[in-house]
């Protein structure tokens, strides 16, 4: 009994060793290319640097520089624009399709979830002809409504896989007792399922959010006019060229990208928790 607990305690500490272990190195492997954005954003020197540097003088006029002498803010409204439309319709037919396919039975139905997997193995590069030819047709050349068209496409079936899976694991007898009290489906889907499914929708709203401000290849596809350019293709520009890399630049404009980013994951962190037991009462 005895060499049992032995046995435990050291299982134990074993597992517990490796566990700190591992997230202590998945820390340093996503911390650290942070910090080395930080330090050149803040950095006087342009150079581009690899080792953290605590003597480093630091200044705010990469920032100046960035707002005079680029146009960063016309860059970023574009992103915001994008990312906001992207995020808000993506979310609203994502859900709704994910819950029509969890809750509801018709015809080619399991056709269209198959036709939504086949469409996800299409990698980017393959389409980018098609979208230039569509883009074309439909006079959609650097104009926003159609790269956050292209975004909110390429969203779809994959998410509407997520979200079905989401809205499968509520149980169906709160769907059962709302309309035994006389709920309808717009109820049902508004009072019960969509506030349960919070977490999910909070995910889908924030990976839909942060896509525009990190794709590069599609929007310097679609996108011409320097004006119109989102984040992603206008801080490039500052790299581009080896012989004239602006490194502290794009390090301050690549630093200001992940402000929104993080207030709108602040902003919905209260829904990963919410929707756990909300919707499921009665009343």
């Amino acid at each position: 009994m005895k060499h049992f607990i032995i046995n435990q305690k050291i299982n134990k500490f074993f597992n517990r060793f490796f566990t700190y272990l591992f997230l202590i190195v998945l820390s340093v492997i996503i911390l650290y290319p942070l910090l080395i954005t930080v330090q050149s954003a803040f950095n006087v020197s342009n150079l581009a640097a690899f080792a953290l540097d605590t003597h480093m003088k630091w200044t705010l006029d990469n920032f100046h520089q960035l707002f005079t002498q680029s146009l960063y803010l016309t860059w970023f409204k574009n992103t915001m624009l994008i990312a906001i439309l992207t995020m808000v319709i993506q979310v609203i037919i994502v859900t709704l399709a994910g819950y029509t396919y969890s809750r509801y039975r018709f015809k080619g139905r399991k056709n269209g979830l198959i036709f939504f997997l086949i469409i996800q193995m299409v990698p980017t590069m393959a389409a980018l002809t098609a979208f230039f030819v569509l883009g074309l047709i439909i006079n959609g050349l650097d104009q926003y409504w159609y790269l956050t068209m292209v975004y909110v496409g390429g969203g779809i079936p994959m998410n509407t896989w997520l979200m079905k899976g989401y809205f499968d694991t509520i149980p169906r007898d709160l769907d059962e007792s709302a309309r035994i009290d006389g709920a309808g489906h717009l109820r049902i889907l508004c009072q019960i399922n969509l506030p349960l499914a919070m977490p999910m929708i909070a995910v889908q709203a924030l990976w839909a959010f942060m896509g525009p401000f990190g794709d590069y290849l599609l929007a310097a596809f679609l996108l011409r006019s320097p004006e119109n350019m989102t984040v992603a293709v206008g801080l490039q520009q500052f790299i581009a060229n080896p012989t004239n890399q602006n490194v502290s630049m794009f390090a301050a404009g690549s630093f200001l990208i992940s402000i929104p980013i993080v207030i709108l994951f602040l902003f919905l962190q209260r829904y990963f928790k919410s929707g756990l037991t909300a919707g499921g009462t009665k009343g």
